[in-house]
């Protein structure tokens, strides 16, 4: 069984280790726990991690956060993924830092790495694994804030976070979708 794993986020050096690139730093660090590298190629980076009869493509898309969707649709066709079978790393200021909620499906919630994967699919029928950022920024300061570096703090607790984020991305492999939910859901 195949699944696609798609941390959202932006290539270029300006923006690593910002907060829009989270679904980046997470699936770097899922490969990384499962001594895997990511190789360049069509429409991104990509990586295979095998787990118990499953395969696990991840993919940290190069068309830029707005155009997510047309990496997700390559990856899924080439690979012959099913909907169910994939699942979305995307960064929320509606969660306070460091929140991990998985969902099975949703609005894009206003973000546009979402909004083009809804566009491309025709739906939002599709998990995703939302990252707090949370929303420490005035009036007017969205992007900034979105595109800004972590504090020295959230540099600290990045790697906790990422360790629960690689025990959820293999729960939902293992363990489907459901169970995933209530196993870590508003821990």
């Amino acid at each position: 069984m195949k699944y696609l794993i798609v941390g959202l986020g932006n290539i270029g050096n300006e923006y690593q280790n910002t907060r829009h690139n989270i679904g980046f730093t997470m699936l770097d660090a899922f490969a990384k726990a499962s001594n895997v590298f990511f190789i360049e190629n069509r429409y991104g980076s990509t990586s295979e991690v095998k787990i118990k009869g499953r395969t696990l493509i991840l993919l940290k898309p190069s068309t830029f956060m707005n155009l997510s969707g047309n990496a997700l649709r390559y990856w899924m066709q080439k690979e012959s993924i099913l909907i169910e079978n994939v699942l979305i790393i995307v960064d929320d200021l509606a969660l306070p830092f460091g929140t991990l909620r998985l969902k099975p499906k949703g609005s894009d919630a206003g973000h546009n790495g979402l909004k083009n994967i809804q566009d491309i699919l025709g739906h939002s029928n599709y998990a995703r694994l939302r990252f707090g950022i949370g929303s420490e920024f005035s009036r007017g300061q969205q992007i900034d804030y979105v595109l800004g570096k972590w504090s020295s703090e959230q540099v600290a607790a990045l790697p906790e976070k990422a360790e629960r984020c690689t025990e959820i991305i293999r729960s939902f492999c293992l363990a489907g979708l459901e169970l995933t939910m209530t196993q870590f859901n508003g821990k």
